[in-house]
């Protein structure tokens, strides 16, 4: 799954989105950025791999800003690389989105986009949700209307957060299947897809709902459904340490691996089954597929629960590859 972190307050956002990033990299990731506003434009810093590299990118740069987003991104729809990385933003550069989960119609949608003259550099379907919702602003929509009714067109499931040039003040996020959570805090808000991101900063918590949005501002926050209807949000004060947070609410981290194997097995294959082509996408493979195609041997290292999925690769690789392979416990 991948991860969102949003900031909006008086602090530099960049070190609060970096480190939010990195309490989720377990989620497993192939790529990483981060979206500020600056002098009134939007910046956006990105790169396939790790979020250490993205902090090498930042802290060349040295910026600052009290408005930005970050994410991790798994990849579902085109290959890990920077270009397909999270943030997208719309032709002139002033609103950017990073977005979690599945646009099931978003081929029908850029094929009206492009009717109506919108280019398109990704291979996503999240860049079809920037040009959609910029399409109601150039219609004089504010940016929150605008997210309504593009969400109004859109079939799927998102974990959404959008920022505006033209709006810096505030941070557009909605929720349909994939978690959102916001953290209250004293002139400065947070936005996560799990509540260990923003932890560390504030203990006061509200759960976003499906087909809620929430406009987060520095000193404010109000939710409404995307049809418009007001809602009034719970804040819930968390009590937890970021260890138990991190086991879910398993008593031990052996009992929350054994009962997310199903979720993790859904993660693993997710965005690398292509139905329609009949077809593999094995992203972290990519660079060694030439390597491994001419092995003579494999050796596979691991430990734990690891183990016995090496165990399981040992049988299929010399059934389907007839490559003599060997697992070692490490």
């Amino acid at each position: 799954m991948c991860g969102i972190v949003g900031y909006i307050g008086e602090r530099n956002c960049i070190p609060i989105l970096i480190n939010g990033l990195k309490r989720l990299e377990y989620r497993g990731y192939d790529s990483a950025g981060i979206g500020i506003v600056d002098d009134d434009s939007c910046l956006i810093v990105k790169n396939k791999g790790k979020v250490s590299l993205l902090e090498d990118k930042l802290e060349s740069l040295d910026l600052k800003s009290g408005v930005g987003l970050g994410h991790t991104r798994w990849a579902t729809h085109g290959i890990p690389n920077e270009i397909n990385a999270h943030p997208h933003s719309n032709e002139d550069n002033s609103i950017f989105l990073i977005h979690n989960g599945i646009i099931e119609n978003y081929q029908v949608l850029k094929k009206g986009l492009m009717g109506f003259g919108y280019k398109f550099i990704s291979e996503t379907d999240s860049e079809v949700l920037v040009h959609l919702i910029d399409s109601f602003t150039k219609r004089g929509h504010n940016l929150t209307k605008s997210v309504q009714l593009a969400l109004h067109e859109v079939e799927g499931t998102y974990g959404l957060a959008v920022i505006s040039s033209k709006e810096p003040d505030k941070i557009i996020a909605a929720r349909k299947g994939s978690p959102l959570v916001v953290g209250i805090g004293e002139n400065e808000n947070f936005l996560a897809s799990d509540v260990s991101a923003i932890i560390a900063h504030t203990k006061q918590i509200i759960y976003l709902e499906d087909g809620e949005i929430a406009v987060i501002k520095k000193d404010e926050f109000t939710a409404k459904t995307i049809y418009d209807n007001a809602i009034e949000k719970e804040v819930h004060e968390i009590s937890m340490t970021l260890e138990e947070i991190d086991r879910g609410g398993y008593a031990h981290f052996m009992l929350k691996e054994i009962m997310e194997q199903p979720e993790s097995l859904r993660n693993s294959i997710r965005g690398r089954i292509i139905q329609s082509e009949g077809d593999v996408v094995l992203g972290g493979l990519t660079d060694v597929v030439e390597k491994l195609a001419n092995s003579k041997r494999i050796i596979i290292t691991a430990c734990g629960t690891s183990w016995h999925a090496g165990l399981v690769g040992e049988y299929m690789l010399e059934q389907f590859c007839r490559i003599p392979t060997e697992v070692e416990y490490a």
